[in-house]
């Protein structure tokens, strides 16, 4: 998107502004130009299969998909450029990006330190930055209550009926069918003109982070800046989730055999903290390699480049 770059290895290490956390900036999300179409025109795009700094991300439709991690936000440096599927970013709209997710798709991003819930438009790709797996526009990130720290920790879920409406809508409104031959329905509200939000109290403990009654619909008074493309903007009324202690790890795999995870372990002895735990999942053991729980983010990205550079580009971070 954007204007088409080259973009070299050592760019992606480049110190971003977004936030505080000084994230690595957003470069890569100009690659996906050629496959964008003509400048402010929404429309429905799943992609190819791309490659960036040798990662291989592969784009599905998904309506099942529900993940825990790491959470960002992009703002200053793309407002007003285009998105992954034509639209024209605007920061302050509730907008997320997401490597992998068909856009347009509604998704539900819940902080899990402080309880906000929120739903955001996948409309863009990224973020390409190792340990995130979404990015969120600046004022989602404010609503959120994490635009300050620059990150959090997320459970980004997909909300499959209205995704597909909106799949739908992109595509111009006719008769789609989804991957199990279920008609799409086109009785599903998903913008609404007038949504206004509620002011909700910060958990007890965190730094208080200022939320103004208001809408996210087309703007009345609001000043020309926040209204690039009048976009009628989903539900952005914020709710509040039981907030559940949750830890950070970095895991370099999953396997089904002992043996194997005890050899990943043994390859990534100069990783401290490498430990052998198992899970069932589906009625199956399984046997992780990873490192934590880490209690500093900025611990987490270092051992997570180290377990990359060691051969485990599949290395990821954990929340559970």
């Amino acid at each position: 998107m954007k204007n088409a770059v080259i973009i070299t290895l050592g760019s992606l290490f480049l110190v971003g502004a977004c936030s505080e956390t000084q994230l690595l900036v957003h470069t890569a999300k100009r690659i996906h130009k050629q496959q964008a179409p003509s400048a402010g025109r929404a429309a429905y795009k799943v992609g190819s299969p791309y490659q960036i700094a040798g990662v291989w991300y592969y784009p599905k439709v998904d309506y099942a998909y529900d993940e825990r991690g790491i959470a960002s936000w992009y703002g200053p440096g793309f407002h007003g450029k285009r998105t992954a599927n034509g639209e024209t970013y605007d920061q302050n709209a509730l907008t997320a990006a997401h490597k992998t997710l068909p856009m347009p798709s509604l998704v539900q991003i819940t902080n899990l330190e402080n309880g906000r819930s929120l739903r955001l438009t996948v409309n863009d790709r990224g973020p390409f930055v190792n340990g995130r797996i979404i990015d969120v526009s600046r004022r989602g990130a404010q609503l959120l209550g994490f635009h300050r720290g620059g990150t959090a920790k997320v459970r980004v879920q997909i909300l499959a009926a209205e995704s597909r409406a909106l799949a739908q809508r992109a595509r111009g409104g006719g008769i789609v069918l989804a991957s199990a031959d279920t008609p799409i329905r086109s009785d599903i509200d998903v913008s609404k003109p007038i949504v206004s939000s509620e002011i909700l109290e910060p958990p007890e403990g965190a730094r208080p982070v200022p939320v103004q009654s208001r809408n996210f619909g087309p703007p009345g008074n609001n000043p020309p800046e926040r209204t690039l493309n009048k976009p009628r903007l989903p539900d952005g009324t914020l709710t509040m989730q039981p907030v559940v202690p949750t830890e950070v790890y970095v895991q370099a795999g999953a396997f089904g055999e002992y043996a194997n995870a005890h050899r990943v372990r043994a390859r990534l002895y100069q990783v401290a903290g490498i430990k052998i735990t198992s899970a069932i999942v589906g009625g199956r053991e399984f046997f992780r390699v990873r490192a934590g729980p880490i209690k500093d983010l900025g611990d987490a990205d270092q051992i997570l480049d180290q377990m990359i550079r060691t051969g485990f580009p599949g290395a990821r971070i954990i929340v559970d």
